[in-house]
């Protein structure tokens, strides 16, 4: 089996770095030349595209796409919607995010709740889904879309921002996330192809949807450091994209992912998953 990964990033190079040895090959895109063990590399940027990536989708048996929309288009579509339906890729997985749910007020949501985005960057999310959706129902590929939740595992970490002092104990009472260790997502997309179904969408998340205070707390006392003080949300000095975030408040659950794929999770929440990083 050939793997092309559209955007080698964090969670997709931990899924390829891990399930390297069932690939007969990878190839994968980046924005910049780079040289990275067991795969080749494309470069498919908005300013270069790689002419040999056609070449290499006529090669694909999966696709797996961890590219954000760009400009309310979904970049790979764009550019190889005709490459892409011509593969013989049987299994393609999108990764995408709860936030296409918005804010649900604190309440408990699974993959029958309609997509409700409230920012620009959730609504081209949704809207890429439903292209690479339809993309399966035209030509019979078995497309399944992965939302993921807040991301975290080795280097990406709450022990991470506490080191470089970065971390803050941000305080807005009753806002709750949930969150997923990359190893568990990497073994829910392995789930996946082996058990294809076209058309499919997974919340990809824990157990345990919790408070951000409380994960900072926790993370502080395992590692011996410093705990941060508490911070009023209003008062905290948050970016635009991050302050965001705290907009939307739901409670995720995961549910198909284990009914349907078999799915264990080797970090059902985030305690587990700091345990396992410290």
């Amino acid at each position: 089996m050939n793997l092309f990964v559209f955007g080698l990033g964090y969670t997709a190079g931990h899924f390829m770095a891990r399930e390297r040895a069932r690939f007969a090959g990878v190839t994968a895109t980046r924005q910049a030349p780079a040289a990275i063990d067991g795969a080749t590399l494309r470069v498919f940027s908005p300013d270069e595209t790689d002419p040999r990536i056609a070449d290499d989708l006529a090669r694909a048996d999966a696709i797996l796409v961890s590219i954000p929309p760009d400009s309310g288009a979904d970049p790979a579509l764009h550019a190889f919607a005709d490459a892409i339906a011509a593969s013989p890729a049987r299994w393609i997985g999108y990764l995408s995010t709860i936030g296409v749910y918005g804010d649900q007020g604190g309440a408990w949501i699974d993959e029958a709740t309609p997509p409700a985005p409230t920012h620009q960057r959730t609504r081209d999310r949704v809207a890429a889904e439903e292209a690479w959706l339809a993309l399966g129902a035209r030509t019979g590929k078995a497309v399944q879309i992965f939302r993921l939740s807040g991301i975290y595992g080795p280097g990406r970490n709450a022990f991470e921002k506490l080191r470089q002092g970065k971390a803050q104990r941000i305080v807005k009472p009753g806002q709750v996330f949930n969150r997923i260790h990359v190893d568990d997502i990497a073994t829910t997309l392995a789930a996946s192809l082996e058990r294809p179904r076209p058309g499919a969408i997974y919340n990809v998340t824990d157990d345990e949807p919790a408070p951000p205070q409380d994960v900072t707390a926790f993370a502080a006392e395992l590692a011996g450091l410093p705990l941060p003080p508490a911070v009023d949300f209003d008062t905290a000095n948050l970016s635009p994209m991050a302050r965001s975030f705290y907009g939307e408040n739901k409670r995720v659950r995961n549910r198909l992912i284990r009914e349907e794929l078999g799915v264990e999770l080797a970090y059902p929440t985030y305690r587990e998953g700091l345990r396992g990083l410290v």
